[in-house]
């Protein structure tokens, strides 16, 4: 996942891409953009959206009552949180009632709106009221994130009248944050659901272990996270979660419809492991702790049925912890594992993740080997990734493995925007918000053959070799992470980045409101 490269081929492509960050013709950012109709502005942008006439739709103000439908129980969860968020912008105080009348902010669910989707819902808005329906909680959710843009600043004012009717374009939207190279405490991961939530990003994939760091307490291995955990890149004093602060995510997420989704990274990216035990090296002594940046150094001893043991014992207790349908067992980077010894490793680490009721998540080098019915296989080639590569990619996603797409020359997060970026890599090269944003999942692979219908979604991971801090993570993740989001969830149709820059150009003063240091993209007209 970070491949070095030749300075010299750097120098080149850092040539090409610097052409994809246009400015204004003077080379200085552009004015500000006209202020976008409300139906307009929405980000992600929805599949269908109808606006009434301008000026027209219901007036936010301080008789406005929301109103929980009593017939949908789990109505009353989602009507309490959108008078949290409302109260805070608007000023008001919105009471929260158990009503179904037609007047104020009305949320309901509806068994029978099927043609909804797990996730999609209706919103509209005329003189009388605003409804949410939605067929399931998640869809409220979701149509409760789309009024909060809709809805004026502080003290009230007007709900664009019209309807929208609104489903994702892709069931897995995520984010993938590292707290391996650099630890960050579990409120950090707290503050970055909630920042995706609010645009419908709905997986937080953490990456728990690495070479430099174990995050996680294992009650069975409890030297991973006291010894291995006790470090990170440039020899910090690194740090962990207890198994108490990884379940308070957990549900935090789960309370925001997003599932957490834990890794542990392996055969390879193993120091801090192979550091904490020595019986799980082949020779039976232990490395040293590791806060470099090199990969592709470390390997489980995979001829010891000690490392069987110790996988499945690690995996048990994180699918103890964790209600989600996923672990992610890793895969990538295992220079130091013969092929022959991955293929046989990997088969037996899937066979340990579905003895757990689990489906397996690996990154896309296990379809060279033999990856198992079900797991899941996330791609995170670029550009100049060889056709036989993306060829085992593709015979696997027509076996039936549904793709998770993560171009690193796309989505990673980690890479720098271009030269005058402080933190972040270049191995994969500039990633502008442009490029992040331009390019069609649907079609990334079908030259090699894999149709849209293999994709089960995007994902942008965020890598922190070079990143320790809350700034420098919300820096490189923001605007770009809003990119994965409308990929994911808007359809094909609305894919255009003149439009794209200027609805996120909108979100400028909602980030700063909510004191999030983001990138301003000198290609982006911002408000």
């Amino acid at each position: 996942m970070r491949v070095p490269r030749t300075f010299a081929a750097l120098l080149v492509l850092m040539a090409a891409v610097s052409c994809t960050a246009a400015q204004g013709d003077d080379g200085k950012p552009g004015a500000p953009a006209p202020a976008l109709p409300a139906y307009q502005r929405l980000l992600p942008a929805p599949a269908q959206a109808r606006a009434a006439a301008p000026g027209t739709g219901y007036v936010l103000g301080p008789g406005t009552v929301i109103r929980a439908d009593p017939a949908s129980p789990d109505t009353r969860e989602a009507a309490e949180r959108l008078a949290e968020r409302l109260r805070a912008s608007s000023g008001l105080s919105l009471m929260v009632v158990d009503s179904a009348e037609a007047d104020g902010i009305l949320l309901r669910i509806d068994e029978g709106a099927e043609e909804l989707g797990a996730e999609g819902y209706k919103l509209t808005s005329d003189a009388t009221a605003v409804t949410l329906t939605a067929h399931t909680p998640a869809g409220l959710f979701y149509a409760v994130q789309t009024l909060r843009q809709l809805a004026p600043a502080a003290g009230g004012g007007l709900i664009q009248g019209g309807t929208i009717t609104d489903r994702p374009r892709f069931a897995y939207r995520g984010a993938m944050l590292d707290i391996a190279r650099h630890h960050f405490p579990v409120g950090q991961a707290k503050r970055y659901v909630d920042q995706l939530a609010q645009y419908k990003v709905n997986t937080l994939h953490v990456h728990l272990s690495d070479d430099q760091g174990w995050r996680l307490a294992i009650d069975s291995w409890p030297r991973l996270a006291e010894y291995g955990g006790a470090t990170e890149v440039g020899s910090g004093p690194g740090g962990s979660w207890s198994k108490e602060e990884y379940r308070s995510l957990v549900e935090y997420a789960k309370e925001r419809y997003v599932e957490v989704v834990p890794e542990i990274d392996m055969p390879g990216h193993t120091n801090a492991a192979l550091a904490s035990y020595a019986e799980l090296n082949c020779d039976g002594k232990a490395p040293k702790r590791y806060t470099g940046i090199k990969v592709g150094f470390s390997s489980l001893c995979v001829g010891k049925d000690v490392t069987y043991r110790f996988i499945d014992e690690v995996l048990g207790e994180l699918a103890e912890l964790t209600p989600g349908r996923y672990l992610h067992i890793g895969g990538d980077e295992a220079h130091s594992t013969k092929a022959e010894d991955y293929a046989a490793f990997m088969e037996r680490a899937q066979q340990s993740v579905a003895k757990y009721g689990k489906k397996a998540v690996a990154w896309h080098q296990l379809a060279a080997a033999r990856p198992a019915d079900g797991t899941v296989l996330q791609y995170w080639g670029t550009a100049t990734t060889s056709a036989a590569e993306k060829a085992k990619v593709a015979d696997a996603a027509k076996s039936g493995h549904p793709l998770i797409l993560s171009p690193a020359d796309r989505l990673y997060l980690d890479m720098k925007y271009d030269l005058t970026t402080k933190p972040g890599l270049i191995w994969a090269g500039f990633v502008p918000v442009k490029r992040a944003y331009d390019w069609d999942p649907g079609t990334y692979l079908s030259g090699s053959g894999v149709p849209e219908s293999a994709v089960l979604g995007v994902e942008a991971p965020l890598w922190t070799e070079t990143i320790g801090t809350r700034a420098d993570l919300e820096f490189m993740a923001f605007p770009r992470v809003l990119g994965l989001a409308e990929l994911g969830w808007a359809p094909k149709s609305a894919h255009d980045w003149t439009a794209y820059a200027q609805r996120l150009a909108e979100q400028g003063p909602r980030l700063d409101e909510q004191g999030v240091t983001f990138y301003r993209a000198p290609d982006v007209p911002w408000s």
